[in-house]
């Protein structure tokens, strides 16, 4: 029976689906091609006709979470002419997608908790890396922003509160994907996003 784009695109889906569920359950090392075909319900014949190695697969599980970022980065880079509302749209949108959204979440946890970092991932290494200084970059020039238009006032350079920002971000997301019991997300975000602006430069 001839196969349709349709049935093509649903059976990648499918296998992207069970490599998620089993990347962020047994971890990289331990997930096999097999054992993704088996959670599939496939053979490995339809996960070779649509990626050639396990590293590419988890290239594309990865980008789940790489996606959503860059997109976010792109839309508050628009909003530079609001820059404070810009970093409290990235900032609530930062957690929400965590707190909401399984595959994200599950992407998140994959690379910073299961995950043994090797050369054979360097595509998605190098991706992730330069979202990382994009973020950066991009809370860096919206700081400055802030400053010059009044909106913030303080003695840090624009740099180092990038860096802080992101830092700051990344600290609640691994601690919460880390030990999720120790506290709601959900319910603490309008909390962390407070305490984002007392830690940046001393405002309510």
């Amino acid at each position: 029976m001839r196969r349709t784009k349709e049935d093509a695109e649903k059976t990648r889906l499918t296998v992207l689906e069970a490599a998620l569920t089993l990347f962020s359950r047994d971890g990289y090392s331990l997930t096999t091609l097999s054992r993704i075909a088996k959670e599939a319900g496939c053979s490995r014949g339809p996960i070779y006709w649509h990626f050639q190695t396990k590293d590419d697969l988890y290239e594309a599980v990865l980008a789940y979470s790489q996606e959503p970022l860059e997109a976010l980065v792109a839309e508050c880079q628009a909003m530079d002419n609001r820059p404070v509302d810009a970093m409290n749209h990235f900032i609530e949108r930062w957690l929400g997608l965590l707190a909401n959204d399984r595959k994200y979440r599950q992407s998140f946890e994959i690379l910073l908790n299961k995950t043994e970092l090797t050369d054979a991932m360097n595509r998605t290494l190098k991706r992730e890396r330069q979202l990382t200084r994009s973020i950066i970059a991009l809370f860096q020039t919206l700081v400055e922003q802030a400053q010059k238009d009044g909106q913030i006032t303080t003695e840090e350079a624009p740099e180092d509160l990038g860096l802080l920002s992101y830092t700051y971000l990344m600290g609640i997301t691994q601690t919460w994907l880390f030990s999720p019991r120790l506290f709601s997300l959900k319910q603490q975000a309008p909390f962390f996003q407070r305490q984002f602006w007392r830690l940046l430069v001393g405002r309510d």
